[in-house]
Order: C-alpha cells, then structure tokens, then sequence
C-alpha cells in the first residue's frame, strides 16, 4: 500500500476522534462553573462571551492537537533511518491560504463580537453614581459624594442594587488592579491617571474586593468586601457615612446593626482588630487574637514596653517609625480617615492591654 493510500485510510478515524473529543471538550468546559456567584448585569453578556469562546476554541485545540499526535506517531523515526533526511516535500499554496484565511476569519468575528459586549456593557446611564476608588499598599479606600461637595471615606464599598455605579480608579503609589470577581469587571489602578468602568449590581450580598496585580509584598491581604444592598438601605448608610464618618443602621441581609454600628456601645478593640479591613490579624502576630501573619512585625514582641502614644502613632501614621527588618510601605497608612477617633482609641487601647506588658 503506498504510504499517501495509508494517510488518507487514516483520515476517517482521526476525524470521527477528534469530534468525540471535541464534544466531550465543550460539554466539560460548558458544565464546569468557572466564576463565583454573578453580582451584575454585566456578568450575563461576559459569561456568555466567555462561552462562545469557549466552543470555539476547544475545536480548534483539537484539531491542531490530533493531528500533531498523529504525525508524532505516523512519522516518527524508525530504527535505521537516524542519518536519512526525510524525503523532499513542496508547499501546497492553496492549504496554506485556507489554514491562514480561516484563522484570521475567526478572530476578526471574535474581536468584534467582543467589542459589542464591551460597548454595550459601558454604555452610560443618566442616573449612574459616582465612586471614587484609590488603591495604595496595601488597601483600598471608597471615596462618596458628601456635603457642600466635600467626600467621605469608607474601608467598604457600599452598593444599591439596581443602579449604575461609575468606579474612577486611582493609585497613591504603584500599579494595583481594583477587582471585584463577582460583578467580572476590573481595571489597572495606574499612578498619575485616572481609569474608571461602569457596572450596575443584580444581586444583594457581600462579595470580595481584590487587587489583581502584583503590588507588593502585602499583595495577598489586600481584600476588602462589598456589599451590595437594597436602595433604601444604601441611602441610610450613605447619610450615616456623612453624618459621622463611618457606616451604621441596617445591615445587609436586613438585620439590624448592634453595638456602636447602631450608636450604642463603645467600639470593641479585639474585634476591630480581627475585623478592620485590611485586617491587622492578617499581617501581625498576636496571640490574644489568634493571629499569626507574618508581613508585618510580632506585636506580642514588638509593643512591649510601648505605651498609648507609640501605638496609636503606629496605627495612624505607620511610615513614622518602621521597626528593623521590615519596610516601610507595608502597611496601609489610610487607617486614620477610614476608622473614627473612638475606634482608633479602642484599637489603641486593647493593644495596650494584651501587648504592652
């Protein structure tokens, strides 16, 4: 049999393999659940975009890998032929037009159903809000329209439901990425510029803010949440913020807050250490708190002795002193405008107790 006869008895086979595998591909690939809960409008059409990309692909990938596999096997080496060149060939200028005229094809109505999605997506509402985003090593701050055209500051990114939210990104330092997975949008925060993307959010809940650009050596604890709530809570919150500087009445889910959240007890230094965002617990040792990161130093070793002033110095302006063997930059130096007076002092004081002696 004449090995071109053999090629072509071949070619059957490799097609009928390479379409099983092609639907076991995109069957796979359609029933895995790659994202994280969807928090948008947006999350739809770029969901769906990603599926398209996705049959299209894994035919492709096929294709390419069964017929490599193939030749791999059908002309390999055999023992004796080590010093013979392989017998001479000549192009085939029309499969070589076909192979490059179909590649480009798919990628052009590729790009451009992208487009479409990006444009559409962006579109901009007469009713959008405006948040203002800074990132900086190794936290994020929300800024919101406040009084007499001043803004306020927020550690958490509060969202209503069913409104159109302009994100003006910034950075205070280095290149950071704002990220929030849930609503499959996000933008490089880039020093000296301003970036920005528009996203309207579908689903009540508290969803992670992540950067997604190596920053730094705190890069991993830079994770804040948003919370996305019913509109009239959101408004509630919004003039809590602008009243006193920090969040306060019905939380989201519907329940009520407690405790100083809803102007009664004092703040509770033990909790805000663990829970303030960027957490402390997440890059100090304490063991009080059961706390063991290790980005910035031991404070069971390094506050003992220290009094109220050092460590309420340590918290509000943290580059003033940076303790051997650590940089200065780590930790985030925003702590003062997003944490009120009395939680700074009940953050101060708590260490104070558990640390100091």
């Amino acid at each position: 049999m004449r090995d071109g006869d053999s090629g072509r008895s071949h070619l059957l086979p490799l097609l009928a393999i390479g379409a099983i595998a092609t639907a076991c591909g995109i069957a796979l690939g359609l029933l895995i659940d790659w994202f994280p809960t969807a928090a948008s409008e947006e999350s739809g059409p770029i969901d769906t975009l990603w599926d398209v990309l996705l049959i299209v692909s894994v035919p492709i990938f096929v294709l390419t890998q069964t017929f490599v596999l193939y030749s791999v096997w059908r002309f390999r080496m055999r023992p004796g032929e080590e010093l013979e060149d392989g017998p001479p060939i000549h192009g085939n200028t029309r499969l070589e037009v076909i192979w490059t005229a179909i590649p480009a094809i798919i990628l052009v109505a590729l790009c451009s159903y992208a487009y479409v999605v990006l444009r559409d997506i962006e579109t901009a509402e007469a009713s959008e809000m405006k948040v203002r985003v800074v990132g900086e090593q190794f936290t994020w701050t929300f800024y919101y329209p406040g009084d007499g055209g001043k803004e306020v500051a927020s550690n958490q990114l509060y969202l209503p439901t069913n409104t159109q939210v302009r994100f003006d990104v910034q950075s205070k330092d280095v290149l950071h990425d704002f990220w929030v997975p849930a609503f499959r949008l996000k933008i490089d925060a880039v020093p000296g510029i301003t970036t920005r993307f528009r996203v309207k959010p579908d689903k009540a809940g508290v969803f992670p803010v992540v950067c997604a650009e190596l920053c730094g050596l705190g890069h991993s604890v830079m994770r804040q949440s948003a919370h996305v709530v019913a509109p009239g809570v959101f408004d509630k919150w919004l003039a809590d913020l602008r009243a006193k500087g920090r969040p306060g009445g019905e939380q989201p889910g519907g329940e009520e807050a407690t405790g100083e959240e809803a102007g009664g007890a004092a703040p509770d230094g033990k909790a805000l250490f663990t829970s303030v965002q960027p957490s402390c617990g997440s890059c100090h040792t304490l063991s009080d708190a059961s706390s063991t990161g290790s980005i910035g130093p031991n404070l069971d070793e390094t506050l003992k002795g220290k009094d109220a002033a050092y460590i309420q110095a340590g918290i509000e302006d943290p580059g003033a002193e940076v303790t051997k063997g650590f940089q200065d930059g780590i930790m985030p130096n925003n702590y003062g405008d997003t944490l009120q007076p009395e939680e700074i002092k009940a953050l101060t004081d708590y260490l104070v107790e558990v640390a100091t002696k």
